[in-house]
């Protein structure tokens, strides 16, 4: 396999191409299909093993397949996740995927400058902070950290399984959403997140940041979620 050159573009890396042609095999293929080896790759497209090596690298950082033992398979589809103000429970069901959630902190803590924003608390006032990792079908998918204001929500650590929906919780409780605003970005995992998601450092994580209020106004919650970017996607529906 040669490199070729593309107008605007200059010469294509061997890599590309063998990733190229390796999206028309796995479009061929189902999930859990074992991927061809690197040998046989290498030979097949008459490369390195290290310029295929690396094209599976890509495809397994964008989530197309996953490694099963010594070997590699094609992955499931990702779990698409719809831009709206809702729980991740109803989000998965949608999707058709069982959720379920880890607990990993749940303490108080003193709000810094921008969670005291959010809330509308004085800095360095305690606040509480539920911290989970979320699962799709048994998956660790993403990890989400939540605070909320003690005078308001305090009377979950009563009643609240924090395995379960905290929106559900929330509404129980007399909560009416209103709105919400997020804002979406890519980071690469800590070393603790990478632990916690089952992950590289090296994996791209998708961070968002949502602060939702109700109907009158209030703050209801800051939350900060990474989720993993080979196991999961966004969309919104927009309209003019």
């Amino acid at each position: 396999m040669e490199a070729t050159d593309v107008a605007g573009v200059g010469r294509l890396p061997k890599s590309y191409l063998v990733r190229t042609e390796l999206e028309r095999i796995l479009d061929q293929l189902t999930e859990g299909d074992p991927v061809p080896s690197e040998r046989d790759l290498a030979v097949r497209f008459e490369v390195a093993r290290e310029t295929v090596r690396q094209a599976l690298r890509d495809l397994l950082v964008e989530g197309r397949i996953r490694r099963q033992g010594r070997g590699t398979v094609v992955s499931r589809p990702k779990m698409v996740q719809p831009m709206q103000l809702r729980s991740y429970t109803e989000g998965a069901l949608a999707y058709g995927r069982v959720p379920g959630r880890i607990l990993v902190n749940w303490e108080d803590v003193p709000a810094d400058a921008d969670t005291a924003r959010d809330l509308e608390v004085p800095v360095g006032v305690s606040v509480m902070h539920l911290e989970r990792v979320l699962l799709a079908d048994g998956e660790r998918i993403g990890l989400e950290s939540t605070f909320m204001r003690l005078d308001r929500f305090g009377a979950l650590r009563e009643t609240y399984d924090p395995t379960t929906s905290l929106y559900r919780a929330m509404r129980e409780l007399g909560v009416v959403f209103d709105h919400a605003i997020e804002r979406i970005e890519t980071v690469l995992a800590s070393p603790r997140e990478a632990g916690l998601l089952e992950c590289s450092t090296a994996l791209p994580l998708l961070l968002l940041h949502r602060r939702s209020v109700d109907t009158e106004g209030r703050p209801i919650e800051r939350v900060r979620s990474l989720y993993r970017g080979d196991r999961i996607a966004f969309e919104a529906r927009l309209v003019e």
